[in-house]
């Protein structure tokens, strides 16, 4: 039964003509009466214009139906992409006006109460996360009294106008900034620029504390909407079996799990790679701030070129964490991306002393954690290595995974104990 709410047209009210139907194959329909929110085209028999209208545009509602044309849901439709209707409501009758992303942010804001949020108390925190909050296609991030937007969906894009007003009603925040993220172009059909949408831009750096350590993050330019939120338990969790270590934080970005490391966990040395410029001075403009700046040394550079050549060098460590970003966006790429994450858990191993601990990570949606974990056991069996998996980890509990909908159980990230002989 549609836990959706009906809502009555009032009296006077024009009532609009019916949207388009998408019409799915015969067989095709199982996913969507579990809610996963996803049409691609393969799925699709045929598109139906709706009463009076031509083909629909992105952003256009439009029903989905199943191959007897019975209605299921009720979505945007989006020509220009391979997942051509976002689903958002199970009540095919409901338009998708603004009463009902209204009730949609609320119930996102209502599902963050008293749980904890990210843990980051009221300075950062996840507001919606796309598909887990049923607003697919769409990420809303809190830091301090800024509100950071990022549309990956060229659908719900049509309804960022919207969107932000609500967000103005609802969190009376001091500026609400757009983020993009790339390949959404390439994906989607999407273009769309950084910008302050409302009010004032914030400061830069801004400030926060995150399980102990105080960063500097830049909402304008940083790396997503400025800071993982995700990865927050977890780099303490991390942090947890780096005293007296030397670690190797790959990836560092702003300094994330070396800080932590070195502030909270009590690591005797850090040494911190990223292949960006600005990441480096970021992370170390961190290590600074917090006062850990002599136990950790930075260096501008390629991730898999770095763990090549410390092997060379012979230069190991007791803890190595990687936090490579997406390696995927699209299903096609997923045997590519697991020869990367096999690749880079590979040299992680040669350069991890015996017993040493791999922080090992993938947020890449399409990733399963069973893949994940496969390729971990290749490592083991090519290197002759042991690989034991001490924790198992996801994100912050502001990142709520769906049962049905898998891609919302993205972050893996794996605390393993690594034995045998480094570079064997």
């Amino acid at each position: 039964m549609s836990t959706d709410v009906v809502v009555e047209p009032d009296v006077g009210q024009t009532v609009p003509p019916p949207p388009a139907r998408v019409v799915l194959k015969k067989g095709r329909a199982r996913p969507f009466h579990f809610r996963h929110p996803w049409v691609f085209d393969g799925a699709i028999a045929r598109v139906e214009a709706g009463q009076g209208a031509g083909p629909p545009a992105a952003g256009d509602e439009a029903v989905l139906v199943d191959d007897g044309g019975k209605p299921i849901a009720r979505g945007l439709f989006n020509p220009d992409s391979h997942l051509r209707l976002r689903l958002y409501s199970w009540d095919a009758d409901r338009p998708l006006d603004e009463r009902f992303w209204r009730e949609r942010l609320i119930a996102a804001r209502d599902l963050r109460r008293g749980s904890g949020g990210s843990g980051e108390g009221p300075q950062a925190e996840r507001l919606v996360f796309g598909e887990a909050d049923g607003l697919s296609g769409l990420v809303v991030d809190r830091f301090g009294d800024y509100l950071v937007v990022q549309i990956n969906a060229k659908a719900i894009a049509a309804k960022l106008d919207t969107l932000v007003g609500l967000l103005k009603e609802l969190f009376a925040p001091a500026g609400i900034l757009l983020r993009t993220e790339k390949g959404t172009r390439e994906v989607e059909g999407l273009e769309l620029t950084d910008a302050v949408l409302d009010g004032d831009p914030p400061p830069r750096p801004m400030f926060l504390e995150s399980g102990g350590v105080t960063f500097g993050v830049d909402l304008l330019e940083g790396q997503k909407t400025g800071f993982y939120l995700d990865q927050r338990d977890n780099r303490l969790a991390a942090a947890a079996y780096c005293a007296d270590a030397e670690v190797l934080d790959a990836f560092c970005y702003s300094g994330g799990f070396g800080l932590t490391a070195a502030k909270v966990g009590g690591a005797k040395h850090v040494t911190a790679v990223d292949v960006s410029d600005a990441a480096v001075t970021l992370a170390r403009a961190n290590a600074e701030l917090n006062g850990v700046a002599d136990r950790l040394t930075f260096e501008k550079a390629d991730a898999f070129d770095a763990l090549e050549r410390f092997a060379r060098e012979g230069r190991t460590f007791d803890v190595v964490v990687l936090d490579p970003p997406k390696m995927t966006r699209h299903r096609r790429g997923i045997e590519k991306a697991l020869k990367g994450y096999f690749g880079l858990n590979r040299l992680a191993v040669d350069v991890l002393r015996p017993g040493g601990l791999l922080v090992t990570c993938s947020c890449s949606g399409l990733i399963t954690r069973d893949d994940f974990e496969q390729q971990l056991a290749a490592v083991a069996a090519r290197s002759g290595r042991d690989i034991r998996i001490l924790e198992r980890r996801g994100p912050t509990p502001d990142h709520p995974v769906v049962p049905g909908i898998p891609e919302t159980d993205y972050l893996k990230c794996c605390l393993c104990r690594v034995g045998g002989q480094a570079g064997r």
